[in-house]
């Protein structure tokens, strides 16, 4: 079964529209505003950020995929809402509590990325866990261009890039393609099927467990901070014993001897 919906407010003229569906344990998000190359209005992420609630608390959706309609997954922040905004009124003063929810978000997200991505657009896409891009689709930090600095789209952008094409790349503003994209971390996967690739990754996720999932995610976003090697994997091994012991692990292991799904494990509508 499926759900859809416009995102509230889209109706009463606001600028943005963030389209959401759920099928085959899959939330699907879409940044549905190609006339305005899907700008990041204060309204836009306000729905997007919406979507993302709604998709946490519904109990089918395994996965979420960020997509986009028209030939631009984002364009950034949209300029035509700045001018002459005070600094703590700017759109901008939004973008890092959605960057964060994206970054936090328990379930895995997959950026579905069909054509072209800019400033902030980049940012989206480095908040997701995986990033899937169009052969054609390229990219750039356009902000030097402007008199700007990439400084909140940098949080989620620097722990992907590798830091000698962070450097180029952000000073530069030069345009890049998916391949290149790929090589330095921004992009998981590149295709000349995007969807079937998603489908793909989306396939794999419903075979595995919630929580373990947002497990995994806990663990790889975790502060390492001081600690010894004898101290992280003292704590390693009380976090895995803990997991180990969970009925949800005993029910994957009981499953694997008996060659058979475990009971977690999402079926394909």
């Amino acid at each position: 079964m499926s759900t859809s919906s416009e995102a509230a407010g889209a109706s009463s003229g606001t600028v943005g529209t963030v389209g959401y569906e759920v099928a085959e344990s899959v939330a699907r998000i879409t940044l549905d505003a190609p006339q305005r190359r899907n700008a990041l209005s204060a309204d836009l992420l306000g729905q997007l950020r919406q979507r993302l609630d709604e998709a946490a608390a519904d109990p089918r959706v395994r996965s979420v995929v960020l997509g986009h309609t028209g030939p631009v997954f984002s364009s950034g922040m949209d300029l035509t809402t700045v001018a002459g905004v005070a600094a703590e009124d700017q759109p901008i003063v939004a973008f890092p509590a959605l960057l964060q929810r994206l970054w936090e978000f328990d379930k895995p997200v997959i950026a579905q990325v069909q054509g072209k991505a800019r400033a902030g657009g980049i940012g989206l896409i480095a908040a997701c866990d995986i990033a899937v891009g169009a052969e054609h689709a390229d990219f750039a930090f356009t902000e030097v261009r402007l008199g700007l600095v990439p400084a909140v789209i940098s949080v989620p952008v620097l722990p992907r890039v590798a830091p000698r094409p962070a450097l180029e790349l952000f000073l530069t503003g030069e345009t890049f393609g998916a391949d290149r994209a790929r090589e330095i971390g921004l992009l998981n996967s590149v295709s000349d099927d995007v969807p079937a690739e998603v489908a793909r990754y989306t396939a794999m996720l419903r075979l595995c467990e919630p929580a373990a999932l947002a497990g995994v995610k806990q663990l790889l976003r975790r502060d390492r901070g001081s600690l010894s090697m004898a101290e992280e994997l003292a704590e390693m091994s009380r976090l895995s014993a803990g997991y180990f012991a969970s009925p949800q692990a005993q029910e994957g292991i009981a499953a694997f001897a008996a060659k058979r799904p475990p009971s977690w494990a999402a079926e394909a509508e």
